[in-house]
């Protein structure tokens, strides 16, 4: 997990990544809530396996499940085809892998693994830009690198205007990003 998400948003020269602002705690959090037994989803059938796009998610599987299995196929796919799991691989392998995760791999088991990767790609960015409350975004690094304030109470005067917002992010709790 940790690896696939600091290749998915790494650390460069604008700031901290996906691993530095806790998305892996994120994640972890959500798999203990409802959201990770499919309570918010629907789970009824029929299932489609081949079904066109737009009529959305068809598996079976909730997304507790659906990382359990995801995790297990990526390391055995990547440790046959790539020789390591997929943590112990060089980063240039790691987004070779994940690309290939992302257009539909065989051999990846019972979960397509375009679907594994989609979640854990919107996981991910859900992490990276949720409030800190939530155990990603630590520091509000997401929202500092896209200027985006926070929970102020009040910015609406600043929205129409073609300048910089002047003032740092502020959580839920009341927490101001250093600025």
């Amino acid at each position: 997990m940790q690896a696939a998400v600091a290749r998915l948003i790494p650390n460069d020269d604008r700031g901290p990544g996906a691993l530095e602002a806790g998305v892996p705690e994120f994640i972890d959090r959500q798999m203990n809530s409802p959201y990770a037994t499919g309570a918010l989803w629907y789970m009824q059938g029929p299932f489609v396996p081949d079904a066109v796009p737009e009529m959305g998610y068809q598996l079976k599987l909730t997304p507790r499940e659906l990382y359990r299995l995801g995790i297990a196929a990526a390391n055995s796919w990547c440790q046959k085809a790539l020789g390591k799991p997929l943590a112990d691989l060089p980063a240039a392998d790691q987004d070779k892998a994940l690309a290939a995760m992302e257009k539909g791999i065989d051999g990846f088991g019972s979960l397509p693994s375009a679907t594994f990767f989609s979640l854990l790609l919107t996981n991910t960015r859900e992490g990276f830009f949720s409030d800190p409350l939530h155990g990603g975004n630590k520091g509000m690094v997401g929202w500092t690198l896209i200027g985006f304030p926070g929970a102020r109470a009040d910015f609406m005067d600043w929205v129409e205007r073609d300048e910089k917002y002047p003032l740092p992010p502020v959580s839920i709790h009341g927490v101001r990003a250093k600025g």
